[in-house]
């Protein structure tokens, strides 16, 4: 999230896509009520299915799922068209006001971008014009500039006008314009809208162009930064924006740090790599570049890992990889199943509260490739899906399971501690740390994480040091959390950081070193957990903060909620707030301020200024201070699938993309054979699975089920899995409502009980009726409610830059049983 849950309050137009808040996060809605009642705020809802956040809705507008890009670039090309955009914010603060080295008929043709080779693009394509080393920069915005960014991006988009985007995503024509009318109301300077999403906008293969859809819409709209506005991505557990901070993933290590790869060998070659210069603009405005500053956090973080070595010594002891590509989700189970040389490195599988025999994509693939692994490791509250894996691996020919006794694979089943049972923090959605203290002991034998990890290291210590290969990474790893139970807090101070020659707990990540004289185990935490003294009443941590009274007038005006709890980075509840005031660093909306500027006291004031230090007419920074170039980049030119989002279908569709003579995106990776995309032998075709289906959640379970499919009274309320359809649908096939029917892709099939509804319509895409359906995906094996996954049928494929799998989009057929 770019602002926080509370902000949510301050919008006069909430769009919410990707996302049925009011069920799956229901707290949220909390705050667009409020938006709704005491601002006369507009809610829009952009879903194929008639939720219950549609039902509170002023403006619901079916969208088949998949087309995002289609359905945001309309509004994109509306605002535009109608001079529906926040020129002054848009001329200083991004990089529209740029020039590329290509006009627009170079850089696209025909559904490609220009570099295209060999199944990836050449970014060196999509370099900016420069003058004497300075990018070229004219905010007057001149139409007649061919290069400028900001006329290539209406190029671009003009190709969206309402015909082809309602014959694309299936949305009526008049809808989809009172939307488009609807938020472009908030381009007004003192309006604001936000946009809420969640996994139905990621889970495609163009799942992170989705997002940069609304970041370009966003920015026309001068919306960043400001309060009721910005980006909000609706976490689906908890902590989970405190596991993302700490980056439980395959190309970043904590502090969204680059993963070293096999290039970097050394500790300066990797700095150097990923240490960005500043990108100078011949309007001479100067850029803050914080990334600059990326030795210091690496440096700390190796000190936090390895204390008694120097940064520049204990660097190689990362692994490297060729590719992280090879390590996501996907990645791997693709290699364990296929054996390659990868797969057949893959002995073990630790899995800690993850069950991939029910969440992750063609879940059956999943199970027959963790039927290879010699060991796997679980540990969770319950015997899940996964950890009984062995009971359900379906062998070749139909309804055919694998006896058990065939499985070589040896299980160890931890049980693991829930939330209320151990002590620590969880992250928020709004990027708020929050302090937890225990209420209960766990049951039995169960542990908290804490626990399990320490006891895994320190014996991994011990044979390490009796007879281990290349010993010294473990031997040498500081792990000094306690002799018998680890002390939570001593995580949470060395996650803060500490100077190494006093001891003494940092306040900020400003005081962060290059030279291996400070540590912290994520500088975005620095200042999370401080000396005593600098926050007496809790002690230092200021996780545990927990006071509702207003720091300052501009929080007491828009809800920061300062001395609540502690928000990465530096306490900043908006991020970029930089971009809410004017040149003269007076706030665009007055009445809703994040920070202004004190001609007093010469500072800004309000929320923690994000890297601002006077107004941008006084020769002040651009506000954008993690981007080289300081300000917002419209045009993008870092992601694997091109510099402006594009439509393309998902891997598998009903129709032929209306826009352009490329189906599916050109970068997309598909896997050992799994074939070409264009084989109906390994995608799904509409002529066989002519239904298009998305998976979601109900609100009576929760993820893969693991917790809640264990518990009888929400088991009694959502006893079993079911596919929602149409009554339209439902009379083409004969199907009434609570009938059992199989649900089929390529991939194969699920039995399940049929839920008739009007909450799903046919969808009319330029003159063909085709039908669209939902199924949830909680159910598995285990537990007390047991049922078929949803994602049995989902595709292994995913997004070109993150691989997050295609759940949302894919093809199925439905036949009575």
């Amino acid at each position: 999230m770019t602002n926080h849950w509370v902000d949510i309050k301050n919008s006069d137009c909430v769009m919410i896509i990707g996302s049925n808040a009011a069920e799956n996060h229901p707290i949220s809605f909390k705050w667009i009520t409020d938006a709704i009642e005491k601002r006369g705020a507009k809610l829009i809802s952009v879903d194929p299915r008639f939720t219950r956040t549609s039902s509170r809705a002023h403006i619901y507008a079916p969208m088949r799922s998949g087309t995002d890009i289609a359905f945001i670039g309309g509004i994109i090309n509306y605002a535009l068209q109608n001079e529906k955009y926040h020129k002054d914010y848009v001329a200083h603060y991004t990089n529209a006001a740029f020039e590329i080295q290509k006009e627009y008929g170079d850089l696209f043709s025909n559904g490609v971008f220009a570099g295209l080779l060999n199944g990836s693009y050449d970014k060196s394509e999509w370099a900016y014009e420069t003058d004497d080393g300075a990018v070229v920069r004219d905010t007057a915005l001149p139409a007649g500039n061919t290069n400028l960014i900001f006329n290539i991006l209406k190029q671009h988009f003009a190709r969206y006008d309402v015909e082809t985007v309602c014959s694309i995503t299936g949305t009526p024509q008049d809808v989809f314009l009172k939307v488009a009318e609807e938020f472009c109301k908030t381009s007004a300077p003192d309006k604001t809208g936000t946009i809420m999403y969640a996994m139905g906008t990621t889970q495609h293969t163009h799942g992170t162009q989705n997002i940069r859809s609304y970041v370009i819409l966003q920015l026309l709209m001068g919306n960043m930064g400001m309060a009721g506005g910005g980006i909000n991505a609706l976490r689906g557990e908890s902590n989970v924006q405190g596991s993302t901070d700490h980056c439980l993933l395959a190309h970043i290590i904590p502090g969204y740090l680059k993963a070293p790869l096999t290039a970097q060998q050394d500790y300066d070659a990797y700095v150097t790599k990923w240490t960005p210069a500043p990108i100078e603009n011949t309007d001479g405005k100067v850029t803050l570049n914080w990334w600059g500053n990326y030795e210091k956090y690496i440096a700390s973080l190796l000190k936090a890992f390895w204390p008694d070595l120097d940064p520049d010594e204990s660097f190689p002891y990362l692994p490297k990889v060729d590719s992280w590509a090879d390590y996501y989700h996907i990645s791997l189970f693709e290699a364990m199943y296929n054996e390659t040389p990868l797969g057949k490195n893959i002995e073990g599988l630790i899995l800690m509260g993850q069950n991939p025999a029910v969440g992750g994509p063609d879940a059956v693939r999943e199970k027959k490739a963790m039927a290879k692994l010699k060991w796997m490791v679980a540990v969770d509250l319950w015997e899940t899906d996964t950890a009984s894996f062995w009971k359900a691996v379906p062998g070749t020919d139909p309804g055919e399971i694998i006896p058990p006794a065939d499985i070589d694979t040896e299980v160890f089943l931890l049980p693991a501690a829930a939330s209320m049972e151990k002590e620590g923090s969880v992250t928020n959605s709004g990027r708020w740390a929050q302090w937890r203290y225990k209420a209960v002991d766990p049951p039995g034998e169960a542990k908290d994480d804490l626990w399990i990890l320490d006891k895994i290291c320190k014996k991994l210590k011990e044979l390490y040091a009796e007879d281990g290969e290349y010993p010294d990474p473990i031997i040498d790893l500081g792990w000094d959390y306690g002799e018998d139970e680890p002390d939570v807090h001593k995580v949470a101070k060395e996650i803060n950081g500490y100077d190494m020659n006093t001891g003494k707990q940092l306040s900020t990540f400003g005081a962060l070193q290059t030279d291996g004289s400070t540590c912290s185990g994520n500088w975005l935490y620095c200042g999370s957990y401080v000396e005593p003294e600098l926050d007496v009443e809790v002690k230092g941590n200021r996780m545990a903060k927990r006071n509702r009274v207003p720091a300052n007038d501009v929080d007491e005006a828009v809800g920061l909620y300062l001395n609540w709890s502690w928000c990465w980075p530096v306490n900043r509840r908006i991020i970029y707030n930089g971009a809410s005031v004017d040149l003269a660093g007076n706030p665009w909306d007055p009445a809703r301020p994040v920070i202004k500027w004190d001609s007093v006291q010469s500072k800004y004031v309000g929320d923690t200024p994000d890297g601002m230090n006077k107004p941008y007419n006084q020769d002040g920074r651009l506000p954008f201070i993690m981007k080289p170039e300081g300000v917002a980049r419209i045009f993008g030119a870092g992601l694997a699938d091109g510099p402006f989002p594009e439509h393309y279908e998902p891997m598998e569709s009903p129709i032929t993309n209306p826009l352009s003579g490329q189906q599916n995106t050109p970068v997309v990776h598909i896997y050992e054979d799994a074939g070409d995309p264009g084989d109906p032998s390994n995608f799904g075709d509409p002529t066989n699975y002519p239904i298009v289906a998305t998976t979601y959640r109900v609100t009576e379970h929760w993820q893969a089920g693991a917790m809640t499919r264990n518990l009888p009274w929400l088991c009694e309320m959502m006893p079993h899995v079911f596919v929602e359809m149409s009554k339209e649908l439902a009379a083409e096939k004969g199907i009434a409502n609570g009938e059992k029917v199989r649900v089929s892709s390529i991939r194969g099939s699920i039995d399940v009980y049929a839920m008739v509804t009007d909450r799903f319509k046919p969808y009319n895409l330029n003159g063909t009726t085709v039908h669209h359906v939902g199924i949830p995906w909680h159910w598995g094996h285990a537990g007390l409610a047991t049922g078929a996954s949803a994602n049995d049928l989902t595709p292994h494929v995913g997004d070109c830059n993150t691989r997050i799998p295609e759940y949302k989009a894919f093809l199925c057929k439905i036949e009575k049983i």
